[in-house]
């Protein structure tokens, strides 16, 4: 009854297979072998378009990288006031941006508010030396709040940002639960709906290790090499990290492993519904739960044995704790079966 992260879990059985297939003889390094050539070819294919690929191997290189490079020092990085570029990456968005600021922003369930993005935006004056510039938007997808921005919200607010001349980040630490959850194609959930560049997750969802920031339009890439190089992530054996997103893409397994995830995290929410005292703090819409539990439901779970986070940010009432619950491709749903069951006690 692990239900901590995503993070905690292993490798797919897949992608750990293409690792060690991986492994034999001897290849170019710095990524001039076959398998990273391709990714370029399977990136297009899923994306319906050119696009130019730059894997990684965390989440934060691929945001702070991604940012940096639609960033100048002087600009302003618009967020929402809990993503995880604001309150989890350690300043890392600043320093490889060279100093940009971050604006955080407000909005129900993880979501950035349209009107109160247009009304900040208002507060900043072009080529005012006194002030950042508003330079870049991005939006977590699927949110810190596990909801998921609809293929209407995500277009809004990137009319709003190209409006002003300011690029469209997507941090998609998460994409695949979010896509599945729409059901939509990759290609209408980013460039087709605004988006510029992606931070494409994969190890939260399978892998061992291994992102992978997206341009759309290959030109905005053109000294992101320099970049990965200079914060160390241009590694020399690159072949493992790309044959973990090949093997990720391949067979739409990324997208297998995401469903089954949602899936768990639907059964779970709505177990956890018919429970008296227990209260979703926000929708379910991908692997995450943040539910506010009776103090005696939370102790018992503990007693249990089972693992998750108190989330004290989602908001408690008198006698009850909010925590979060995530699930992931390896949750089985006699997992899912045994927590609800102790809950009940």
């Amino acid at each position: 009854m692990i239900f901590t992260s995503d993070n905690a879990f292993g490798v797919a059985p897949e992608i750990l297979e293409a690792i060690a297939k991986a492994n034999g003889g001897a290849v170019s390094s710095y990524g001039g072998d076959e398998i990273t050539s391709r990714l370029q070819k399977r990136f297009a294919d899923v994306f319906e378009r050119e696009v130019a690929v730059f894997p990684v191997a965390t989440g934060t290189a691929a945001n702070a990288l991604s940012l940096a490079t639609l960033t100048p020092p002087y600009g302003a990085i618009f967020c929402h006031e809990d993503a995880h570029v604001n309150v989890d990456e350690c300043g890392a968005p600043e320093m490889f941006s060279g100093g940009a600021k971050l604006v955080g922003l407000g909005g129900e369930n993880g979501k950035i508010d349209a009107g109160g993005f247009a009304a900040a935006l208002k507060g900043y004056r072009k080529d005012d030396v006194h002030q950042v510039q508003p330079a870049c938007l991005t939006l977590t997808q699927s949110t810190e709040a596990g909801t998921v921005y609809t293929l209407a919200e995500i277009t809004g607010l990137a009319a709003l940002a190209h409006g002003r001349g300011l690029a469209v980040h997507m941090d998609g630490s998460r994409f695949a639960n979010a896509l599945v959850s729409v059901g939509s194609t990759p290609a209408e959930m980013t460039w087709k709906a605004g988006v510029d560049v992606l931070s494409f997750g994969a190890t939260k969802n399978g892998a061992l290790a291994a992102e992978a920031v997206v341009f759309f339009d290959p030109a905005r890439a053109a000294d992101f090499a320099f970049r990965r190089k200079r914060a160390g992530h241009l590694f020399s054996k690159m072949r493992f990290l790309s044959v973990q997103l090949d093997a990720y893409l391949d067979g739409d397994l990324w997208l297998r492993l995401a469903r089954h995830a949602n899936d768990m995290a639907a059964h779970l929410a709505s177990g956890l519904q018919a429970l008296d005292g227990a209260v979703l703090a926000s929708p379910v819409e991908a692997n995450e739960i943040f539910v506010r539990l009776p103090a005696a439901t939370t102790s018992r779970l503990r007693k249990a044995g089972a693992a998750f986070h108190p989330w004290p940010k989602r908001g408690d009432g008198e006698g009850h704790g909010t925590v979060r619950l995530v699930t992931s491709f390896a949750t089985r749903l006699s997992e899912v079966e045994a927590f609800l069951k102790a809950a009940r006690g």
